[in-house]
């Protein structure tokens, strides 16, 4: 007998098939243990009805058919074509992972009513990353929160369910109990330096993705493959970083933008990706020459002058600020990249080196200007920022940890904020996007789609 909460549907067989199959399922269990099973019973409680399921020979032959059909899907190296504009996507919780208007989209088929794909995923997330910063403190846990104590004391307290992922910068240590309670919940635990360096991340056995993984190295392995992304992925950072000048920027020279766009359509009629890397590094050179018109300080501008790009070490506290800034992004894209199973030291662009995240620089160059850039200038602009809270010195320029906790405040505001995506015309935040472009590549690798497609704002 199996029990359901609904009422009884208004059919011949007064039920639905996967009811009946799942009954006919076990009863081929009593079956083979040798009991006689020749009908089961579903009983609906809102008619408060029992409804007998005859096991016929039809039934049993329904049963097999479905269980060889799993089970071949269950053995199948790529995925199924996505279900086109079903009711059974909306409430499904795999449907931010299916993504199957989207995918029907870049298939050039049609997405869904009205031509229009849908959001079926939520438009930002309730959790969001929680950044330990202060030396010497020690993460543990007190039942379904996470407790912060240094020198005695507790200083923060973070509930599971809004936590999602833990950053510890620089020397911070954390539990076992914390720990095991993180893996077991899938939440990543980050390692960083001070400086926000990406050491590592800690965390419970992953997607076991061994296709995407192999169709990652194929196409890191085909020159065509490497050149078509490559391609996309300089043009569109070109463009978002044109937007920004042209968006932010006060008096900034036209030829600063008309080069740049020649610039994008360079790089997308580009022959080889070593060239890329010099229309990549022409057009970085136009974009910060106008960087400086898009602060505004007020009357603390001449704290955070910029005369150009520099770092290894940052000399000045907006080129300080612009590496921490892109540490960040760089972990963001390696989580998200670890996420859905790929390998983010495998680059297309970027070529592996040792200790590089190449495949998260490789997507993470579309989102520089748009977020990383984008915070620090809110940082700056909105003077969350002084210039006390930086050390310069002829080795360099430092931030101290007040500058480092406003730019990760205006780094997290930056995530959260909602943008409407180009291509499928709905708003999610930055966050969603990031993990949503992964996806996407992800289908581009295994050739679900025919192209991928960079992410640019109006």
């Amino acid at each position: 007998m199996e029990t359901k909460r609904g009422k009884v549907p208004n059919n011949a067989e007064r039920s639905w098939e996967p009811e009946r199959v799942q009954l006919m399922a076990q009863g081929l269990l009593l079956r083979e243990q040798g009991y006689q099973c020749d009908h089961g019973v579903l009983y609906f409680r809102a008619s408060r009805t029992r409804v007998d399921i005859q096991f016929t020979p039809e039934l049993e032959q329904r049963t097999l058919e479905l269980l060889a059909a799993a089970q071949r899907a269950q053995r199948a190296t790529t995925m199924p074509a996505p279900l086109e504009d079903s009711p059974k996507c909306f409430g499904c919780s795999l449907a931010g992972i299916c993504l199957p208007d989207e995918t029907t989209l870049l298939r050039h088929e049609h997405p869904g009513a009205g031509g229009e794909p849908r959001r079926l995923f939520p438009a930002r997330d309730d959790a969001t990353p929680f950044y330990v910063q202060e030396q010497g403190a020690q993460v543990g846990k007190s039942k379904e929160t996470l407790v912060v104590r240094a020198r005695g004391e507790v200083l923060a307290k973070a509930r599971l369910l809004d936590v999602s992922q833990l950053v510890l910068c620089g020397n911070i240590s954390v539990t076992a109990q914390a720990l095991h309670l993180l893996c077991e919940r899938g939440i990543p635990l980050l390692h960083v330096s001070m400086g926000h360096w990406f050491y590592g991340v800690t965390g419970a056995v992953g997607p076991r993705n061994a296709y995407d993984r192999a169709a990652q190295f194929r196409a890191a392995d085909d020159p065509d493959r490497r050149l078509e992304f490559a391609r996309q992925v300089v043009a569109t950072k070109i463009r978002n970083q044109r937007t920004m000048l042209r968006r932010n920027g006060t008096g900034v020279d036209k030829q600063v933008l008309d080069g740049l766009t020649r610039d994008a359509a360079a790089a997308e009629a580009c022959p080889a990706v070593d060239r890329l890397l010099g229309i990549e590094g022409s057009a970085g050179a136009r974009y910060f020459s106008g960087f400086a018109s898009m602060i505004r300080a007020g009357s603390d501008t001449q704290d955070f002058d910029f005369e150009g790009r520099n770092r290894r070490p940052p000399r000045d506290p907006v080129n300080a600020l612009l590496s921490f800034a892109y540490a960040m992004l760089s972990k963001e894209l390696t989580t998200a990249i670890l996420a859905q199973g790929l390998d983010p030291h495998w680059g297309l662009y970027h070529a592996p080196r040792h200790g590089r995240p190449a495949l998260a620089l490789d997507l993470m160059e579309e989102f520089r200007p748009l977020i990383a850039d984008s915070a620090v200038l809110s940082a700056i602009n909105t003077r969350m920022l002084e210039r006390k809270d930086f050390v310069v010195g002829k080795s360099g320029c430092s931030m101290k940890p007040e500058a480092r906790k406003a730019l990760v405040r205006a780094y997290e505001a930056r995530l959260d904020q909602l943008v409407t995506h180009p291509l499928f015309d709905y708003r999610c935040s930055w966050r969603s996007v990031i993990r949503l472009q992964v996806q996407l590549f992800a289908r581009w690798l295994r050739g679900d789609v025919p192209s991928y497609q960079g992410m640019t704002t109006r």
